[in-house]
């Protein structure tokens, strides 16, 4: 008896720290939307003046003030907000990036993410069983269906991918010389194109993106000062891409999309290319091996989400050469943007 009971007590299933490590992340999702509801009621703008007490936070947002206290109460305890003396609460460094008015914020990913994400992951079992999007479980039809439906869904979307580093690091590798106008393939909000063409002042844009995503661009370029050098195309990358650019961008699209649709859209590209047109895939690159990769963990979002998958390198070498395109360099992301965009360059062939 004695032996039997030394043995559980060492065995890996009763050790403490892999007990509290699992209950870490079995709760994960508590922190998360607590964020998302502080965010979703404005709290971040509020406290943008200063610290306020509870009570003060509340009114200003037509909260509860106990409920308001307790909430940034815990978020406190893990450093996403500041908390003096007992109901005086301020922003971090990390909460500050949830107002709505900083550079880079990631208010509308907050919301993205604590909305239709996590409620979608609610059908990751179906999705397991199935091998179908876990949000078609949930919602009953494909997400770019039921954004189509409902537009206010649809902007936060644009939104927060528009608030990601619009130009990965791995963009400083591909070779511009010679380059006059890029055309940025379902370009969303134009927030890559938009910092390209800054950075480039000879260089024109041409943007195509379905309507409600043109809309927004249009405001951004025209913010940026950048309206007379950008042509916007509104359309389908499955349909037509406008032809005469001297480099073609699809930035992460294809990972949206099932093996077939993606090389529905390669080839609707290469349609729009002389023989050695150039175009430039920006994807996160699933690493070889059973290693940690952010890669990974974001492909969790993509069959949560959608069709696609994230793809390894030589799968999308695949993609590209079956749709007409030859390969000729990738580019991976530095360690300095682990969990970016890597650079696959591929020729008209």
């Amino acid at each position: 008896m004695t032996d039997r009971n030394q043995s559980a007590v060492s065995s890996p299933v009763t050790d403490p720290a892999a007990h509290r490590e699992l209950l870490g992340v079995l709760t994960g999702s508590w922190t998360a939307q607590a964020l998302y509801a502080v965010t979703a009621l404005g709290v971040p703008d509020v406290l943008a003046g200063g610290h306020r007490s509870a009570a003060e936070i509340a009114d200003s947002c037509a909260a509860d003030a106990d409920t308001m206290h307790r909430v940034l109460r815990a978020l406190a305890s893990v450093g996403l907000f500041e908390q003096r003396g007992e109901d005086v609460f301020g922003l971090t460094s990390a909460s500050t990036l949830l107002r709505s008015d900083v550079p880079r914020s990631l208010r509308d990913t907050a919301l993205m993410l604590g909305e239709e994400v996590h409620r979608s992951l609610g059908g990751l079992v179906d999705a397991l069983r199935s091998g179908t999007p876990a949000f078609d479980h949930v919602h009953g039809k494909p997400m770019y269906a039921y954004l189509e439906e409902h537009p206010d869904v649809a902007r936060t979307f644009n939104a927060a991918l528009g608030s990601r580093a619009a130009v990965p690091a791995a963009w400083a590798q591909v070779d511009l010389g010679g380059v006059e106008t890029v055309v940025d393939v379902g370009g969303g909000n134009g927030n890559l194109l938009a910092e390209v063409l800054a950075e480039r002042p000879g260089l024109r844009g041409v943007l195509l993106e379905l309507p409600e995503a043109v809309a927004q661009a249009r405001t951004r370029f025209a913010g940026a000062g950048l309206a007379d050098r950008v042509t916007l195309a509104e359309g389908s990358f499955f349909d037509r891409v406008p032809a005469g650019g001297d480099l073609y961008v699809l930035s992460r699209c294809l990972h949206n999309w099932s093996d077939e649709r993606a090389l529905d859209i390669l080839r609707t590209v290469r349609a729009a290319l002389p023989a050695g047109g150039r175009l430039v895939i920006l994807e996160k690159i699933i690493p070889s091996g059973p290693g940690p990769s952010p890669a990974k963990l974001y492909d969790l979002l993509m069959l949560t989400m959608v069709e696609g998958r994230n793809r390894t390198e030589a799968e999308y070498r695949a993609l590209a050469e079956k749709a007409g395109f030859r390969p000729t360099a990738v580019h991976p992301a530095p360690v300095s943007d682990p969990g970016g965009e890597s650079a696959v360059e591929a020729l008209a062939a």
